[in-house]
């Protein structure tokens, strides 16, 4: 199973991946090993994710959901909607 999930930076900024280890990738990202983007933004909690059936289908959803404003994307997460047929998962 694939996750799409989504993070909140310290600096108050978003940011989206996939991994099929949500624990794990938050460690990651915390230690300052998951992207440049959030080494210089921690420390960076998980706010959403959102399950798939495979890598594939999780990056399509990952493309799609970058391409959401700001705003809309905060809406999917407060109201925990599903996302492209994937049901929410509040983060463990």
């Amino acid at each position: 199973m694939w996750f799409l999930y989504v993070l909140r930076c310290a600096d108050d900024t978003l940011y989206t991946g996939v991994t099929t280890d949500r624990a794990r990738r938050l460690a990651e990202h915390n230690a300052g090993r998951g992207s440049r983007y959030t080494a210089g933004r921690r420390p960076v909690s998980m706010i959403g994710s959102w399950s798939f059936a495979d890598r594939a289908e999780a990056q399509a959803a990952e493309a799609h959901f970058r391409r959401q404003s700001r705003a809309q994307k905060l809406a999917i997460v407060a109201d925990r909607l599903p996302f492209l047929g994937s049901p929410f998962h509040y983060p463990d």
